[in-house]
């Protein structure tokens, strides 16, 4: 589990100024970045303090523990991911537009080579046997981006662009499941392609219900 260095002192959070927020936002910026690139467990507070320009008595202010640092990053990234995804996915309403999602989440991952996968998938195998707020905080944000993908296949189903046989829930759990696994496929042979193809796979699995 990382470290769980802390200030002695009171913990209770008090009202923040405007200043304040922005300082808890910029240091919630660098250690999500730095949890991304470099992992949870090898990221220290210095690291952090360092990153995000603060001094080590604003650091502990804000997060009077690496842990309480952990937890507020997870919300942070979740909504940051699950954002981003309902809104890729909202406007989906023939098969192109799966394959523009599945574009743009290449395309993203090809920025870095493949090099860092998913932050959600990242922090997970990191963190969930650990810290089980962890465990269920991500397991929430996994569940609502599996719905969105439900949501998704449930709509091309009604409008008539799948066939009426196919199962939303069964079919949305495994386009997760092909994203993760193409997630780590592409991170450890830094190669986005291995991830298109695990995705590809899926898609054509989907697309093979579609009305011809």
């Amino acid at each position: 589990m990382p470290d769980h260095d802390k200030l002695n002192g009171s913990e209770a959070t008090p009202a923040r100024t405007v200043r304040g927020l922005q300082t808890r936002e910029r240091i919630l910026d660098s250690a999500a970045r730095l949890f991304y690139i470099k992992g949870v467990g090898s990221t220290t507070l210095e690291d952090v303090r360092a990153a995000s320009c603060t001094s080590k008595s604003q650091l502990y202010d804000h997060f009077p523990d690496k842990t309480a640092l952990i937890h507020a990053v997870i919300d942070v990234q979740s909504q940051s991911v699950l954002a981003r995804e309902a809104g890729r996915l909202k406007g989906i309403r023939n098969l192109s537009g799966l394959r523009r999602w599945r574009d743009a989440l290449i395309q993203s991952n090809m920025l870095h080579d493949g090099s860092y996968g998913c932050a959600l998938g990242a922090m997970s195998s990191e963190l969930s046997d650990n810290d089980e707020r962890c465990r269920k905080a991500l397991a929430a944000a996994f569940k609502s981006w599996q719905q969105l993908l439900v949501e998704t296949l449930t709509r091309l189903r009604d409008l008539g662009v799948l066939r009426s046989d196919l199962d939303p829930r069964k079919f949305g759990t495994g386009l997760l499941a092909a994203l993760q696994g193409g997630y780590i496929l592409a991170q450890n042979g830094h190669n986005p392609e291995l991830m298109a193809d695990a995705l590809d796979m899926a898609l054509d699995r989907i697309e093979s219900f579609g009305h011809r």
